[in-house]
Order: C-alpha cells, then sequence, then structure tokens
C-alpha cells in the first residue's frame, strides 16, 4: 500500500456516495477503485468498481472515512485529476475531471491523451 502524496482529488461527494454504497455490505475493507483501460471512442476509458484488496503499488486516497484505490498503470494517466459524483441530466455517477485529457467523448467516460 501505497499512501505518498500525488495530486489526485476525491470529492467529499464521491466520498460520501460510496460510503453510501458500501454501508449495506458485510465488508467493511471496500474501497472505490478507479482505473484506466483502452477503449472507447476516444482511445482510453475510466473504469470504477468495489475491491476490498490493495495490491502492491497501488495508490490510497482516504475521505470520510472512506477509500479509493488506483493501480499505478491508472495512476500515470490520473495525476492532478478529481473524482467526483454528480447528479445531472445524463443521472448520477461518478466522474472523472482530468487536466490530462486533450479531449473528451460527449459521455464523459472516454479521453484522450
Amino acid at each position: 500500500m501505497n499512501n505518498i502524496n500525488i495530486p489526485l482529488t476525491f470529492t467529499d461527494a464521491a466520498a460520501n456516495k460510496v460510503k453510501f454504497l458500501i454501508e449495506g455490505e458485510d465488508n467493511p475493507n471496500l474501497r472505490l477503485r478507479v482505473y484506466i483501460t483502452g477503449g472507447g471512442c476516444s482511445g482510453f476509458q475510466y473504469g470504477f468498481t468495489f475491491d476490498d484488496q490493495i495490491n502492491d503499488g497501488d495508490l490510497t486516497v482516504e475521505n470520510q472515512n472512506v477509500g479509493l484505490v488506483v493501480d499505478p498503470m491508472s495512476l500515470q494517466y490520473l495525476i492532478g485529476a478529481t473524482v467526483d459524483y454528480v447528479d445531472g441530466l445524463e443521472g448520477s455517477r461518478f466522474v472523472v475531471q482530468n487536466p490530462n485529457a486533450s479531449s473528451t467523448c460527449g459521455c464523459g467516460s472516454s479521453f484522450s491523451i
């Protein structure tokens, strides 16, 4: 587990939503894992899942007593990013505001560097 000071923001809104979603689970070790995969209309896409494992090299960010986990490969694309939770016309969802993205698709879940 790696808790070095990397500029990655986990907002209160996102942390509170994670807390709400995992409250009913019988696993106090669940965290939100954010990852990058190839695909989408712009080349890369964001993925979100709940995970109770922290792997070697993972970055963990804590807020509101819940955790966000990012693997080292994804982190290189997420430095300086903000993980948030929004309610909008497209519905409620976790979003990444990424200053490294040179372009994003209309849905906001795919980007290019």
